[in-house]
């Protein structure tokens, strides 16, 4: 993979990675969901180059290897941000101004506040087990949203002690996958695992989700929107009702599909990355998403 690195809002460098040079449809976009990073593409990115797709995946401020400033941690900024990064690919290879989008959780619904707000600088989103995250719905109020989702401390742990609590929680899953959980920490001096992102800015950003529901949104979007919620045993907290808010958003969207996984977890992308770049794939080559 090709290290990239785009100005983002204020002069932050986001930084990121190219997969693939074909041709195969249009680029494709990569975007991580909260805590996360752009590592945690790389099954599904190098899957994507083997069917003949282009990929770059970014890491968020605030995550991963970009720029990690005090201030910027909303979604406004954030789809700025995303922008400026598609403008800046554009400028460089015109296939970019119909690029799909692609956000895995907090990501799906951050693509889809991008779609709202720029519609003619993307062909296309899709929300891998996001862009449906209604927090409202299951947490009536922010204390108790911000009690159940805060990260957990794991800043005792060395980075040894993570990768086994991380591969006894994901058996299945393939170790690139675990290379990319562990990719969300870096190594203190006493040798134990830090997070890229920081609590507090973690928690702003978890209040964004709580804040804006995509709900408010799916009318005005106006470019296709794939849905790719996963069902499984090990769900996350804002799941209970998931098949409802996806059905809510397939009855609001102008021109929506959704492709459930099953049985998968919410990192599908990680879990099952040949899974989900066919998926990927075939909606590019059918032309919903092309």
């Amino acid at each position: 993979m090709t290290p990239l690195a785009f100005e983002g809002v204020g002069g932050v460098v986001l930084r990121g990675a190219a997969c693939g040079t074909g041709q195969s449809g249009p680029p494709l976009l990569l975007v991580h969901g909260l805590a996360s990073n752009a590592r945690m593409w790389s099954g599904a990115a190098r899957e994507l180059e083997a069917r003949g797709h282009r990929t770059v995946a970014m890491d968020l401020r605030g995550h991963g290897a970009s720029d990690k400033p005090d201030r910027g941690y909303d979604f406004p900024t954030m789809v700025e941000d995303l922008r400026l990064v598609l403008d800046a690919l554009a400028a460089r290879d015109d296939d970019w101004r119909r690029a799909v989008v692609v956000g895995q959780s907090m990501g799906g619904n951050l693509v889809l506040e991008l779609a709202a707000a720029h519609p003619h600088a993307l062909a296309a989103v899709v929300g891998v087990d996001g862009g449906m995250i209604e927090l409202r719905e299951t947490f009536a109020n922010w204390d108790d949203c911000e009690r159940e989702l805060a990260p957990p401390d794991l800043t005792d742990r060395t980075p040894d002690e993570l990768r086994a609590m991380l591969r006894a929680g994901s058996e299945d899953w393939p170790e690139e996958g675990i290379d990319g959980m562990m990719a969300c920490f870096g190594v203190s001096a006493a040798g134990t695992v830090v997070p890229h992102l920081t609590r507090e800015r973690h928690l702003l950003l978890l209040r964004e989700l709580w804040e804006r529901p995509p709900s408010r949104l799916y009318a005005g979007v106006t470019v296709p929107v794939l849905l790719l919620p996963a069902d499984g045993t090990r769900q996350v907290p804002f799941s209970n009702n998931k098949r409802r808010d996806v059905q809510r958003a397939l009855d609001a969207l102008p021109r929506g599909c959704a492709r459930w996984f099953s049985p998968a977890d919410h990192d599908i992308h990680a879990q099952q990355p040949a899974a989900l770049a066919e998926v990927l794939h075939d909606a590019i080559a059918e032309g919903f998403l092309a």
